[in-house]
């Protein structure tokens, strides 16, 4: 992910002409039919390997990467880039997801028993032509092709690109934007990788990185807790990246880019014109406008003869959360406006009408504070007008049997004075004073559009 943001945050045609020729490149959809629809929207499938070509000797002994490959894939998520390019959803797919694969990964169809909106994904083959397995086991019988075709019959959704990442490219791109900072209130250790972390904020490098977000023996929480972790991870990479100077300085991010993107694998079709294009319009990406989630589950420890323990989706909960995806929806109600912390409210700006009046010596005020108070939501019926004399503090009268309604409003205008007018009827007058700086944004949105879904600035270390 973090060279994903690197390419789309603001690299130009000269970084883009300098390493796109060096990028490996994988068949990951040639020859596959029966795929589904194209979405709104463009959809990463990213990948991680435990492929650790390339690694020191010595590196291979301090970050207990000494064992064989199992040639599979540590790690799978699909990231979506919504059409308007002001989003990036990140799902984590558990490694252990229960799927059926095709017993001739060439020729056959893999097989789901996911749910789509309560539909399956697809016509599943006869059962003899296919075998229960995890989800991790594709990239070994079929690699980036089997991969592909699997998560787009658990999901519905379309992958436009694909991009993998082994132990060695991995840490070279954390190694390269100089390390990422990650937090914990507790002491993490994992023998299994090496993991040691102490309590608070700690700047990790490329290995000990790796070690963080491969470390699955820490507490009981397993591979799920490891995916929360490597969701953190991401969420301080974009937060790190977006916020610094990198992307300010065309020589850094040249050398940022090149070596980002020279480590990793893509499809055929990724080329310099869809990185212009995403880069154009990726620009404002923040940790406040990306979401993580998880695919939602209904059984942790699903017992599958011959195979061992499996986690099971939720096929309404995960239906959901790909109906978004496809609909090019939000994940997570947005918690964080033009800079300010979104306000959620009890009643709807949608069925509350605000007049505005000027009360100060500003010209244009009242118009200004009327379009702000739309944007947000609330109905501004007519033109504002201007008061009949001048006041210091901006003022709200309500009738009494709308005082709900006016929290919304006095949200929207912190420090507003609130005046109770019997009779006044539904709408809310609002009178700005000299104190007027500005209107924040409010919502009725829940906690979560999709269950357990965050944004990214919820969970960087502060």
């Amino acid at each position: 992910m973090a060279l994903l943001v690197i390419t789309v945050s603001g690299i130009g045609h000269a970084v883009v002409d300098g390493v796109n020729g060096a990028i490996g490149r994988v068949d990951a959809f040639g020859g596959m039919q029966g795929r589904p629809d194209g979405t709104k929207g463009t959809n990463f499938l990213l990948v991680g390997t435990d492929g650790r070509d390339g690694l020191d000797p010595a590196d291979r002994r301090r970050y207990h990467l000494g064992g064989a490959p199992c040639h599979c894939t540590d790690t799978i998520m699909l990231v979506h880039l919504s059409e308007d390019r002001q989003r990036a959803g990140i799902v984590s797919i558990p490694r252990d997801s229960y799927v059926r694969l095709p017993r001739d990964p060439v020729t056959a169809r893999s097989a789901s028993p996911a749910a789509l909106d309560g539909k399956a994904a697809a016509d599943p083959p006869p059962a003899a032509t296919t075998r229960p397995a995890k989800i991790n086991e594709a990239y070994a019988e079929g690699g980036a092709k089997l991969t592909v075709r699997t998560v787009e019959q658990l999901t519905g959704v379309h992958i436009d690109h694909y991009l993998e990442v082994d132990f060695a490219s991995f840490m070279k791109t954390v190694d390269v934007i100089g390390g990422v900072k990650v937090c914990t209130t507790v002491p993490l250790k994992d023998s299994f990788t090496g993991l040691d972390l102490p309590p608070g904020t700690t700047t990790l490098d490329g290995g000990r990185a790796l070690q963080y977000v491969r470390s699955r023996h820490i507490d009981g929480s397993a591979d799920l807790g490891r995916m929360q972790r490597q969701q953190r991870f991401l969420a301080q990479v974009i937060h790190k990246i977006t916020s610094g100077d990198t992307l300010a300085n065309p020589v850094e991010l040249s050398r940022v880019a090149s070596t980002a993107l020279g480590s990793v694998r893509a499809d055929q079709q990724l080329g310099a014109g869809d990185l212009i294009a995403l880069a154009k319009g990726l620009k404002g990406l923040s940790a406040s406008s990306s979401e993580f989630v998880s695919v939602p589950l209904s059984d942790l420890d699903y017992e599958v003869p011959g195979i061992g323990s499996t986690v099971k989706w939720d096929e309404t909960k995960a239906g959901e959360l790909w109906a978004a995806i496809r609909a090019d929806r939000p994940l997570a109600p947005a918690r964080v406006r033009n800079g300010h912390k979104v306000t959620k409210v009890e009643v709807d700006p949608a069925q509350i009408r605000v007049k505005v009046s000027n009360g100060t010596d500003t010209d244009g005020l009242g118009a200004q504070a009327q379009q702000a108070l739309r944007a947000t939501g609330f109905v501004t019926p007519g033109l504002p007008t201007t008061a009949a004399h001048a006041v210091r503090r901006t003022v709200i009268d309500y009738d009494p049997r709308w005082d709900r309604s006016v929290r919304s409003v006095a949200a929207a205008l912190p420090g507003a004075e609130l005046v109770p007018v019997a009779g006044q009827g539904s709408v809310m007058a609002v009178t700005l004073g000299a104190d007027f700086a500005e209107v924040r944004p409010v919502t009725v949105a829940a906690d979560s559009v999709v269950e357990n879904a965050v944004t990214g600035d919820e969970v960087v270390c502060s």
